[in-house]
């Protein structure tokens, strides 16, 4: 494709030779009949990285029509092309008139950067900055003091350029100088934040933010600016890093909040409910992850929550619910918590309570030694007035783990009442 292209500008080079160059030229005009098509193939030689043969069309439409912006890129792709001998010579030979030529200067400066001439690369740049006062000249004049190990000077023309036009990409450059290479923490925290607090948290300074937090140890302004950060960009990655801060940190309560604002991870906000007993709360999330993922566990947890969250005096209406809700979820899924759940409210309202002693037995082939069924089996003997049994059961539930749960002594209480009851109607 090389040769190709230059066989094409040769052809082009002596094909033009017989075309008389116009006088005048509108602004509205081509300089010379194949402009268009030497403009076509220089294109093409860039796309496909000949950037030597870029810079010859260039330089032919330059010479042609005396456009400056063709000789800029003539001069930009022997850049590319790595030719900084070249660029050097060429911009020396364009610069003997009086008038100066910022683009041209600024090659020249990246050539000399590239071949680490950086005296004359900063004698040159520090003019060529002074003269334009263009934000890019003054990274330019910073990244050559960087290179030299200046970096009191490299954060001078930072922020020279940053005061031009508040640009992220400056102020992260200049922060990561003062922050690591001249130890000023502080001032490089400073910088950020105020931009933060004056320009919004974009990525690019947030996530520099962070680094430098979390570098430091520093949770509490980690945590800021992953809020922040979120409030800018809804990212997963950034929620789940707040999470685990408020994790580690115990802080439950803004968690909460966190969590109920965000819709961040909504199993894990169920949860925080369940464990501060925020009953209601949890009965209607339960509901709303049922209908969004058809997991048959959070029906059962809807109904287990929303049992809690009636108070002492459970409505018709609401047993009705967690009823059909816990039958419906039992019929899915043998789970030995719902059943027991179902068994315990049959027989604890005595809706059935013969039907809810069929759960507990049923759950109790599956778990004979669980304290919190044996108890469900205790108060079933205890509703059908089995007192005798019930004690029996009761006894062997205070031996187990859960035996001193505050329930599971009041049912005992209870049932040695009972059994007091009955020894008094026998002796009359």
């Amino acid at each position: 494709m090389i040769k190709i292209v230059t066989f094409v500008l040769l052809i082009l080079t002596f094909s033009s030779c017989s075309i008389n160059k116009p006088s005048v030229v509108k602004a509205n005009q081509k300089s010379f009949a194949q402009e268009d098509t030497y403009i076509l193939f220089a294109l093409r030689a860039e796309q496909i990285k000949d950037n030597r043969s870029a810079s010859k069309l260039f330089k032919t439409l330059y010479e042609k029509s005396k456009k400056k912006e063709y000789l800029y890129r003539s001069v930009e792709n022997d850049l590319i092309a790595k030719q900084y001998d070249k660029v050097i010579k060429r911009v020396n030979a364009l610069s003997q008139d009086a008038v100066f030529d910022a683009p041209l200067t600024r090659l020249k400066v990246i050539a000399l950067f590239e071949q680490n001439r950086l005296d004359e690369a900063i004698s040159l740049s520090t003019k060529l900055a002074a003269k334009t006062k263009m934000p890019n000249d003054y990274l330019l004049t910073s990244d050559i003091y960087s290179k030299r190990q200046q970096f009191d000077l490299a954060v001078r023309y930072l922020e020279s350029a940053y005061a031009k036009e508040h640009n992220e990409k400056i102020l992260d450059k200049m922060s990561i100088i003062l922050y690591v290479n001249l130890g000023k923490k502080k001032e490089a925290i400073a910088h950020l934040e105020t931009h933060s607090r004056m320009l919004g948290c974009s990525e690019v300074v947030c996530h520099r933010l962070a680094a430098f937090y979390s570098n430091d140890n520093n949770l509490e302004g980690l945590l800021s600016v992953y809020l922040r950060l979120y409030e800018y960009k809804k990212s997963d990655d950034v929620a789940k890093k707040i999470i685990q801060i408020y994790t580690y940190k115990h802080d439950y309560m803004h968690l909460t909040e966190f969590l109920e604002k965000s819709n961040a991870d909504d199993a894990l906000l169920l949860q925080l409910y369940m464990s501060s007993k925020k009953y209601k709360k949890a009965y209607h999330l339960a509901d709303t992850l049922y209908e969004q993922t058809g997991d048959i566990n959070y029906l059962g947890q809807s109904a287990i929550y929303e049992y809690e969250g009636s108070g002492a005096k459970v409505s018709k209406e609401t047993l009705s619910s967690v009823i059909h809700k816990l039958e419906d979820v039992i019929k899915h899924e043998k789970n030995a918590t719902y059943i027991n759940y179902l068994g315990y409210i049959l027989i604890d309202h005595e809706i059935d309570v013969k039907k809810g002693m069929k759960y507990i037995d049923e759950v109790l082939e599956l778990k004979p030694n669980s304290a919190y069924y044996l108890d469900s089996r205790a108060w079933g003997y205890y509703k059908l007035g089995q007192c005798k049994k019930a004690q029996k059961v009761i006894n062997k539930v205070l031996m187990l783990e859960g035996g001193d749960d505050p329930e599971v002594l009041v049912h005992k209480k209870a049932i040695e009442r009972c059994i007091k009851t009955q020894k008094g109607k026998k002796r009359k």
